[in-house]
Parts: structure tokens; sequence; C-alpha cells
């Protein structure tokens, strides 16, 4: 197998479609990728190759449509149980055994994802710049001498050097965004309690949120679709509301006061910022000044405040018996715990409620933030030399999405002109806009272009993610095509377009004859062509889906239409009576290039 490969999802659903990757294939490359000397201190134990094998011999039993995830190489932080390794919190003396995998790890593994491993982080998720671990300090992948980012350090590098396409992350008071915006990757941090925290060791119980880094919003939605949903067994755990926030047509999105932005001296930031906000005009919104002050004053509770308890609640007896086994600096952080009271705790738990509502009438302003990711980055030599101020300047923008209670989405938005390193942003929405900032997310993502995380692949072949529950999908070949004279019969019905694929290689196009508008035929063939035919995928209500099929003259019909990520849907398919005296124009690839031959 070609080294070349990608692993985005789309690439590899491609693969595994047309038979030219197994499983098996893609465990030997990871775990090849996974011994890259260019990036060290990425992974704390490598799940074992024979244990792996046995994972990936088993997918082909069942059908890769029905298995979401099948064949996706990911990594697992490792304060998250996977049975069969220790889990470490980046502490040897601490590690224990799980007898369980985490849940989320167990419902990944059902879906077909294949874990390549537990990777590195700030010890006990304590930190945001990747540098607190016995194991090593992760780099940027785009600049050793610069930091990674952390707690969630070596789950970022894993997947910006396409070791892995995805891998969950941990997200107390930023982990799971800021080694995102060093590592030009999405971090998506969900609502807490959205995904199950059993399993998952604890920072603060209170606020933590298992995250997902991907390349991509496509991938990081697939991901959340299987990890997301209620566990009885996590006290924490909630369930998604039916109504939930959306950003449909034209919305607002706030941006900070010039006088309330803190970029640390770094101009490259600053301009991406002005570059962001412009960005996301353009993709249909309008951006509102807002007071940023008590989301700032929140983030800084959380650091000089009592939730460095939790950390040390977290640890019981083990702080005291064997703090001399853990890294100096998370030490002395959690050592920190004594300064607090239960006087205090309720002290600063007022203070919280009085600055949420304080930044409550924010969202009568507007639907969601446009925020710096972080308003800098260090190199690691900064940061040895002064830990702690630098990493609370990282918080800046990130410490308080938890204690509010929001959802976040960090997103690649540049490279600063000198030095070459990623600057990040992040949508900010209330509880449970998850899907509403990842479909938006994705929006802004392909109006940046370049590439996922340090790979090859271009954003632009990255397909928009699509809510489960948000319609029935329908692949259109001909008139119904964007531009075309029937492609009103879907507008009027409020259908709206996801995205451009292909069909499998077994179809055949034809020019139908005698049809009024011009209209081609898609048939289904038993031998392989080179590639499939250009479709368009769109979504409907279930009702205007009926209504429109019921339109359809013969000989065409709707049927189930196989695309060349091997996933089936709805959609055009015609009868072969209908073939009589057609063309066959499949050499052409699909409707709208043939229509341009002939008007050349």
């Amino acid at each position: 197998m070609s080294g070349d490969i990608s692993f985005d999802l789309t690439s590899l659903r491609r693969a595994y479609a047309d038979g030219s990757l197994t499983p098996v294939q893609i465990v030997e490359e990871a775990l090849r990728r996974a011994d890259d000397p260019e990036f060290p201190h990425v992974w704390i134990e490598k799940v074992s190759r024979e244990k792996l094998l046995v994972l990936a011999r088993a997918l082909p039993a069942q059908p890769a449509p029905d298995l979401p995830l099948y064949g996706v190489p990911f990594a697992i932080k490792d304060n998250i149980d996977f049975a069969g390794i220790n889990t470490t919190v980046g502490c040897p003396a601490f590690a224990y055994a799980p007898e369980k995998s985490a849940t989320v790890v167990e419902k990944l593994i059902a879906a077909g994802a294949l874990p390549i491993g537990k990777t590195n982080l700030d010890q006990f998720a304590t930190g945001l710049v990747g540098t607190r671990s016995p194991y090593g300090a992760c780099r940027s992948v785009f600049e050793p001498r610069y930091i990674s980012g952390g707690s969630s350090s070596g789950s970022a590098v894993a997947v910006a050097a396409g070791m892995v396409t995805f891998a969950l992350g941990t997200d107390t008071a930023g982990s799971g965004r800021v080694p995102a915006a060093f590592n030009n990757l999405i971090g998506c941090k969900p609502t807490r309690g959205l995904l199950s925290n059993r399993g998952v060791f604890p920072a603060c119980r209170s606020l933590d949120c298992v995250s997902i880094f991907a390349g991509s919003c496509h991938d990081a939605q697939a991901v959340l679709d299987v990890a997301a949903g209620f566990d009885a067994a996590d006290p924490n755990s909630r369930t998604r509301p039916k109504n939930r926030p959306g950003f449909i047509g034209n919305f607002r999105f706030g941006i900070l006061p010039r006088g309330q932005r803190e970029f640390f001296g770094d101009a490259g930031a600053a301009e991406l910022y002005e570059q962001a906000i412009a960005r996301l005009q353009r993709c249909g919104g309008e951006a509102v000044e807002i007071d940023f002050t008590p989301f700032a004053q929140a983030a800084a509770l959380l650091y000089a405040g009592p939730w460095v308890a939790e950390r040390r609640w977290a640890l019981g007896d083990f702080f005291e018996l064997h703090g001399d086994g853990m890294h100096p600096v998370v030490r002395e952080i959690i050592g920190g715990a004594k300064k607090y009271d239960a006087v205090a705790t309720f002290d600063a738990q007022y203070q919280l409620q009085t600055l949420a509502q304080a930044a409550a009438p924010t969202w009568q302003q507007v639907d969601l933030l446009l925020l710096p990711t972080t308003g800098t980055t260090y190199r690691l030599d900064e940061v040895l030399a002064d830990p702690f101020k630098l990493n609370s300047n990282l918080g800046y923008y990130t410490n308080f999405v938890n204690l509010f209670d929001l959802s976040a989405l960090a997103l690649p938005a540049g490279f600063r002109p000198s030095g070459g390193l990623p600057f990040g942003v992040t949508l900010v929405a209330p509880a449970f806009a998850d899907q509403a900032l990842l479909q938006l997310g994705a929006k802004f993502h392909l109006a940046g272009a370049g590439n996922l995380g340090a790979t090859a692949v271009k954003i632009s072949d990255q397909p928009l993610p699509l809510e489960k529950n948000e319609g029935v999908l329908l692949a259109v070949v001909g008139a119904h095509l964007r531009g075309q004279p029937l492609n009103h019969q879907l507008t009027s019905r409020h259908a709206r377009f996801v995205r451009q694929a292909r069909t499998s290689p077994y179809y055949r196009l034809y020019a139908l004859a005698n049809t009024q508008p011009p209209k081609p035929g898609l048939r289904r063939i038993a031998e392989k062509l080179g590639s499939g035919i250009a479709i368009e995928v769109w979504a409907l209500d279930a009702a205007a889906f009926g209504s429109f099929v019921a339109e359809i003259p013969p000989p065409l019909g709707i049927g189930a239409l196989e695309l060349e990520d091997g996933s089936r849907m709805p959609g055009f398919i015609c009868e072969p009576v209908g073939l009589e005296g057609a063309r066959d124009i499949s050499e052409f690839g699909g409707w709208l290039a043939y229509r341009e031959s002939l008007v050349r």
C-alpha cells in the first residue's frame, strides 16, 4: 500500500468502497506512521499490532456502510480508559489498569474505528502548554521550537501529522481547543455532558468534556454522531434537547471591541483575527461588538479560584503519599488547593453566577461569538522559563466556556506571515449548539482554503457535515442540479444543498432521447468504470421528499444509489425501457460536463 493514502474519512471511505485498501493495511500503515521520528513524544503506549489486527480482520464481516467509522484509525488521550492498556494520566507512578474502556471508546470501536494507542498530555490534564509530561514535550507540527499546546498535546499532533484520522482529547479550560489552534486542526468542544465521561479520569469533574480533534468539520461531525448520547453510568451525562440553537440564513456574531483585544504583542495574530471577522461576514454573518468583560473575568476566576480543589479531590491519597512522583509544576498547582475552604468555594460560585448573569444579555444581541482561540503562541524555552504566567495567557479566551456551560468549536484561521505558525479562532455558542457550529464552521473552514493539519489533503476536498435527523438525503444527477431547469422543484420545497459527490464506479450515464427539458438516465452495471458519475446531494424533510418523488415522470424513478465512499442513499435511476435510443455519455463523467460540450 502506498504511504501516500490520506487518513481523512472521505478518502478512507472511498478506498474501502473501491477495494483498494483493507483495514489490515491501514493498521500497518498507522503503526508505521506512529513511529515517525519527526514527531517524538506523541504516544505513551500503542495498542499491540496483534490486537489491532484482530479488530481489523473482524471488520469485513460487516459491510462498511453499516459501520460509520469502518477501519478508521484514532488516538486516545491517556486520561481516557482503554481496557488492556494502563491509564497513566501522564504520571507513571499513578498508572492503573482499567477493566473496561470508557463509554466513548466503546462506542467508537463498535462503529468500526481502530484504536492505535494512548497519547501524551500535560500531567493530570493540568496545563494548556503540552510541556508538563515525564514522557517528553510535544511540539508544533509546523515548528519544533514551539509548543504543541495542551493538555491534549499528543492527540492533536497525531491528527495534524496524519498518523490517525481523529483523536479524543479532553477539555476543562481549553485543552481541546488550544492544541487545535497550534496545529491547524478542528477542535470540537461539545456541550458539557453530551459525550459520556464514564471512564475518563477527571481534572475538574464538574467542568470536564471529552473533545474531538479532526482535520475537518465533516470528520468531527461523524465522530460526534457516534460518540454522543446519554449514559446512565455518568452522573453528569445530559440528553440533547429536540429544539437546539441553529444559524439559518443571516446570523449575528459577537466580536471583541478593539479596546478589549489582547494579543500579548502578537501583531500577526491580531491581523489574522481581523481577517477571520471578514471571512465570517462573507459566510452571511453580521459582526456585532460585545462587552467581553464578564467573560474575561470568569476566565480569570477559573485559575484564581477554588476549582483547583477538584483536581486535588481526584488524586485522593496519592497526592500526599506519592506527590514526589508528580511533575513539579503540576504538583505546585494542585497543592494550591489547600488555600481554599468551603467559604471560598461558595464565594467563587456566587461570583460566577453574577458574571453569568452579566454575560447573559450578550446572547440577546448575537447568536455566537467569534474569538481568537489564543492571543499568541510561545516557544518551548519561553514556557519552561515562565510556566505559570504564559500558561495563564493561553487560557484568556478559553477558560470561561465550560464555566458558562457553552459549546465551542476551534477552527484554523490562517498562518502568521512571519514564522509560518498557524492561528486559530473559536466559535462559541449556547449549550447544544454543537451541530450548528459544525455546519457554520465547515463553511468558514472551506472559505479559507489550505490543507488539513500538516497533511497534503486540501480543505476543498472535504464534504460539509449533515445532522442525521436533518432530513432525507437525495442524490440528483441531471436537470435538478444547481443552475439546471428543474432545480426549482427542490428549492421550492426548501431543500438544502449538502455537497457534491460521485457515484461508485458501477454506473453509466445516458442522455435520454426526446425529453424536455433534456434529462440523463443513470444505470447500474456489473463491470467497473474508471470513476463514478458526478452528482449532488440534497436534503429534504420527509413530506417534501414524498411530494417531490410523486412528480417524477417515468422512465425515471428513485432507487438506492451507491456513492464512491460506499454509502447508499435515494437517488435518480432510469428504467431500462427509457434507454432505448439514448446516448452513452459516461465518458464525460457527469451531466454538466456533457451539456457544456454541446455549446463549445
